[in-house]
């Protein structure tokens, strides 16, 4: 099982040189790669006094692609991951375009995994249309698939056209993994079990989330798909308070079959890349590589 970080978004700071020192103390510390979330705009709190979601505008998300870009040039063997792009909210062919671009600069170590969100307010943004977006990521997946293994594509579907045209560089990776974010509705679990390289859930290896990893690989079976085909990505939230159960947390998604996990060292005060980096050490005392 690889055990890898996400990224802190809104809470290491936008200093190059803290970034840069987080991911090199990620690779020192022989983490198998970095996971970061997505978000392009956040809603201003002020004119939305009932505003009940996580994040707004005050909340400092760095662009994944380019984040990456900037710690492959500053690493050699770290691995990067979306948790996730929310890909129907940005344009097919450009993100299989940057895609493949992080692909060759991190030397074929990259996941693209995609969700569809939940923020309108980022669909209207970005001139996307939100209620179809579920539908729309499907025909996506095929799209950049077929860019990122052939050099020239003729595309027609329902959403997307491309006339005789490619994307070069292709990348390493050909086609580039796709993992699935999304929680356990049948639909989801469906779409991971038909289309996933893998899947990026949000709960824990309880027996409710268990219960969901089992009903997508009876899906996938449905198929005539070996669900050992489909990774699984697991988060371990890492506090102050539960620092005794950094192992067993552990332990526990190597026993539900995960073969990625990713530490979450955010939402326990810590601010700035070298409380980040500390915590970083901590679990590697606790669970040694």
């Amino acid at each position: 099982m690889q055990i890898g970080i996400i990224f802190p978004q809104m809470e290491i700071g936008d200093d190059p040189g803290g970034i840069k020192a987080f991911g090199q103390a990620a690779e020192s510390l022989s983490y198998t790669h970095i996971s970061s979330f997505d978000h392009v705009v956040g809603a201003n709190l002020a004119n939305r006094p009932g505003w009940s979601r996580q994040y707004s505008i005050e909340s400092a998300f760095q662009e994944p692609m380019v984040l990456f870009g900037f710690l492959a040039a500053a690493t050699e063997n770290l691995g990067f991951a979306t948790s996730v792009l929310i890909l129907p909210q940005r344009q097919t062919v450009l993100v299989a375009k940057q895609a493949a671009t992080v692909d060759v600069l991190c030397k074929g170590r990259f996941r693209l995994g995609i969700g569809t969100g939940w923020n309108e307010i980022e669909y209207e943004s970005l001139n996307e249309d939100f209620p179809s977006r579920g539908r729309r990521s499907e025909e996506q997946i095929e799209v950049m698939r077929t860019l990122w293994t052939n050099q020239v594509v003729d595309y027609r579907g329902k959403w997307h056209s491309i006339p005789d045209a490619g994307i070069t560089p292709l990348p390493v990776q050909r086609p580039i993994p796709v993992w699935l974010g999304g929680g356990a509705s049948d639909t989801v679990l469906r779409r991971i079990a038909r289309l996933a390289d893998g899947w990026m859930p949000q709960w824990q290896p309880n027996d409710e989330g268990l219960e969901s990893l089992e009903r997508m690989r009876g899906f996938a079976s449905e198929i005539g798909r070996d669900h050992s085909e489909i990774g699984l990505d697991g988060r371990i939230p890492l506090t102050a308070d539960n620092s005794d159960s950094w192992a067993e947390m552990t332990d526990g998604w190597r026993t539900a079959g995960a073969t990625h996990t990713s530490i979450v060292t955010m939402n326990d005060g810590l601010k700035g890349a070298d409380a980040h980096i500390r915590r970083l050490e901590e679990y590697r005392a606790a669970v040694p590589a």
